[in-house]
């Protein structure tokens, strides 16, 4: 799976992407976020207040408990304004 990281979460994190692959544990980005934020204290910063990120699977915006498999591109970012 891929995974990108944007604006402040990259920052934080100290990466823009990264590959990993899924066990049989993971199987929506709620479950992923439980195991990036077992990577290291950085990952468990940036996670702890999930109101001010968005996810997106495929480019599409999904909501935290959308099903997700290996094949896909999972985006972590800001909550976009417009004005």
């Amino acid at each position: 799976m891929k995974i990108l990281y944007f604006s402040w979460i990259k920052d934080g994190i100290g990466k823009s992407q990264e590959d990993i692959t899924l066990n049989e544990n993971i199987k929506n980005i709620s479950d992923l976020i439980d195991f990036l934020i077992t990577i290291n204290d950085d990952y468990k910063k940036i996670f702890s207040d999930l109101s001010s990120i968005k996810f997106s699977k495929n480019m599409n915006i999904v909501d935290i408990n959308e099903k997700i498999k290996n094949e896909d591109e999972i985006a972590f970012f800001p909550p976009m304004t417009g004005g």
